[in-house]
């Protein structure tokens, strides 16, 4: 696909610089770089600013926010990598920051539209939700919030070792976990996840999850077993949540999707059967959209349906679709 890493997250060709992770002196010297930069992250949301919350706050690594002990997950600043003119690229964890006032339920829903300003940073700077931003961010700043998000959180649920059970450090700046007990070294985790563009005809197949803001239907999706190629995956996820059999599979893009970890490979499948069977444990309704009605959808116009949001790889795929820039 053409336009594959003109997706979300991808296509920043960040150099991630991962043979100075181990390096602990090189690390130091780039610290005090002069145009050293960290993202601060706080329970997942990284700082933002600019109109509309257009841009990462990168902070200068002495600023006393970054100093400050607020116990998060990293004892010290994760290495992101290095910008196109040399420049060093880390995160911290401010977790442990406690704001005055904090929606606790808005946190964990769906969508969260709380900002959560620091008494220390400028006024115009905010932790914002990254779902909210993503699609404002550029590529490169999109590519930064994404790793820093998705490690740190990987961080936080990794704490301790798999084999021993004992507590795990952090090593490699950032990028993994030893086990002083018993030697073990732990990764950062990532799910692949398929997400299948369904066609039978001018129709496309679309489903929703009970959780989701009323009349939002999105492509089918699902996790890649152990031992399961990629097309495999596509046609048991969709027989499994929709009895629909699928024929032909084939590979168009691929997404990070940090919430929490997953890999999204985007494919295209060519149903046999039209017939629709939910099961009820896996989503909460499918139907087979046609393509003007997906139109309407996109153009806000249908009564009924929407699509799915947009910086997501299914409205990316789908949105091609309609425009027939699938190749």
């Amino acid at each position: 696909m053409k336009t594959a890493e003109q997706v979300t997250f991808g296509g920043s060709g960040l150099n991630r610089a991962a043979e100075i992770r181990g390096d602990r002196d090189r690390l130091a010297v780039l610290r005090r770089d002069a145009t050293a930069r960290c993202l601060p992250v706080w329970r997942g949301k990284p700082l933002l600013c600019g109109e509309g919350f257009c841009e990462l706050a990168l902070l200068e690594m002495d600023h006393p926010v970054l100093t400050a002990d607020y116990g998060g997950v990293l004892s010290e600043p994760m290495f992101l990598g290095l910008e196109d003119d040399g420049a060093p690229r880390f995160a911290v964890d401010l977790s442990g920051w406690s704001p005055e006032e904090v929606d606790l339920a808005a946190l964990g829903a769906f969508f969260d539209p709380t900002e959560q300003h620091h008494p220390d940073l400028p006024d115009d700077t905010a932790f914002v939700e990254l779902r909210r931003a993503m699609t404002r961010l550029g590529p490169r700043d999109a590519e930064l919030a994404a790793t820093a998000k998705a490690v740190i959180g990987w961080h936080g649920s990794h704490r301790f070792c798999s084999a021993c059970g004992k507590e795990s450090v952090v090593s490699q700046a950032g990028w993994q976990r030893d086990c002083p007990a018993c030697g073990t070294h732990h990764f950062p985790r990532t799910d692949p996840v398929v997400i299948m563009l369904v066609t039978r005809g001018d129709t496309v197949l679309m489903g929703r999850s009970p959780n989701w803001p009323e009349g939002m239907y999105s492509l089918l999706a699902g996790f890649i077993e152990p031992g399961e190629t990629m097309e495999a995956a596509v046609r048991r996820e969709v027989f499994e949540e929709a009895g629909v059999r699928v024929g032909r599979v084939r590979y168009l893009a691929s997404q990070p999707w940090p919430f929490p970890a997953s890999l999204m490979f985007g494919c295209i499948g060519e149903a046999l059967t039209q017939e629709i069977t939910v099961d009820p444990k896996e989503i909460e309704d499918a139907m087979w959209v046609g393509r003007s009605e997906m139109m309407a959808a996109f153009a806000g116009e249908h009564p009924l349906l929407k699509p799915a949001r947009k910086g997501a790889i299914a409205h990316f795929l789908l949105q091609n679709w309609l425009a027939d820039t699938l190749d």
